[in-house]
């Protein structure tokens, strides 16, 4: 019988393979190099899902190549992404469940990236903490790390962990896997690196960090404090030498593990804020950037009192990738439209940005929604002939009547000080 699973060499069922397709399809994503979407696989599972477990199961399965895009990074500059196939998500979904399974419990409490009931504002709201306890920051920086992660350092990190024939199996493969250029051409890894946009490569980067920072540091300084998302790491220290010590010894570590710390763009930090002894030098940084948000000094109320914190809001790299998506969309040129559509199209927009960027600091979004004013501003004046040629105020004040008589239309004013 066909069905049957008795024979199988892995461990792998068929249950795990509809469980993982299912958290696919939920993520959504385009299309690997074959050109299969997950609407395609999911209208017919038993010709791919099928014979993926078939495969999975008997040893046999041996990933595609990587189609890689480049997604702008800022300032210019281009991140490569790999797209693996729908099929070899789904195989690497498998992999990925249970490795979690195995190495979650054993990683570090200050690692929240990529991890079950962990968050980025969970780590945001550590940092926070820690900024206030301690004076100086080391904000790290790898350069390419995951262009650079060493596969046999990598299989060893996952082998501490497991001896499981088929995980070991498959993790080689998809380290070995090519990678499918923009034009065509085919990359071979040549023993380094892991495609940033796999679905089993924050596991292994999780497994790989904890072993060469997460691990050491807590072994060779078990007092120090820090904070870990994937490869965006800060240390938190109470003295300037003791900071500058420690990130010497880092840099060390990295390099015996065949990392590089970014030199232009890691720092010292000092966190600056209400406080009675200050460095009698002058400090050079003074923010620093973390998950997409800056800390810096900032006026906080404690208990009715107006004090100087150090406390998280959006990062301006933030402002500007999300004012070049809003440009992109083109808002004051949808006439044809009435506001109410533009308000549908951007209310899961804005909710996103609110729910993220607003949790510690809703008032650092002014600057954002300032700009969506403008636009929809702009859209009023192509909108109605009797603002065209008038000043744009009259366009102000009438995107401040209809706020005034619809305050629910545009999700963010409903909040008092993110109106027009």
């Amino acid at each position: 019988m066909i069905f049957n699973e008795e024979h199988k060499t892995q461990p792998i069922s068929r249950l795990q393979v509809n469980e993982a397709f299912k958290r696919i399809k939920a993520n959504k994503g385009s299309a690997g190099v074959d050109g299969l979407s997950i609407e395609t696989v999911s209208s017919q599972p038993r010709k791919y899902l099928y014979p993926l477990w078939n495969r999975m199961a008997s040893g046999s399965y041996f990933p595609k190549p990587v189609r890689q895009v480049l997604i702008p990074k800022g300032k210019g500059k281009m991140r490569p992404l790999g797209i693996p196939t729908v099929v070899d998500r789904v195989a690497q979904q498998v992999i990925a469940s249970q490795l979690n399974t195995i190495v979650d419990h054993t990683f570090s409490p200050s690692s929240f990236g990529y991890r079950p009931r962990k968050s980025a504002h969970d780590a945001l709201g550590q940092c926070r903490i820690n900024c206030l306890r301690y004076s100086w920051v080391i904000d790290l920086d790898i350069k390419g790390f995951y262009d650079n992660i060493d596969h046999e350092l990598l299989l060893k990190a996952v082998q501490h962990h497991t001896q499981e024939k088929h995980i070991l199996l498959y993790v080689k493969r998809w380290l070995e896997a090519p990678v499918q250029l923009s034009d065509g051409t085919l990359h071979n890894p040549n023993g380094k690196g892991t495609p940033q946009g796999g679905v089993i490569s924050p596991v292994l980067a999780n497994i790989f960090m904890d072993i060469v920072f997460d691990k050491w540091i807590q072994k060779r300084y078990p007092d120090i404090q820090f904070e870990r998302y994937a490869d965006d790491i800060v240390v938190h220290c109470y003295h300037l030498p003791h900071a500058n010590r420690l990130l010497e010894e880092i840099e060390r570590r990295f390099r015996e593990c065949k990392l590089e710390v970014n030199q232009e763009k890691t720092r010292v930090v000092y966190c600056r804020r209400n406080q009675k002894k200050r460095p009698r030098f002058k400090v050079k940084f003074q923010k620093f950037d973390f998950l997409g948000h800056t800390f810096k000094p900032r006026v906080v109320k404690i208990r009715g009192i107006m004090k100087l914190g150090f406390t998280p809001a959006i990062s301006q790299k933030s402002i500007n990738r999300i004012n070049e998506e809003l440009f992109r969309m083109n808002i004051h040129k949808m006439v044809q439209f009435p506001l109410s559509k533009i308000a549908s199209l951007l209310r899961p927009k804005i909710r996103g940005w609110i729910n993220y960027y607003g949790k510690f600091r809703l008032g650092g979004l002014k600057k954002l929604f300032r700009t969506l004013h403008i636009r929809l501003i702009k859209w009023i004046r192509n909108k109605y002939r009797r603002f065209k040629r008038k000043q744009w105020v009259l366009a102000l004040r009438h995107l401040q009547k209809i706020c005034r008589l619809e305050p629910y239309l545009f999700e963010h004013w409903q909040y008092s000080g993110l109106k027009p």
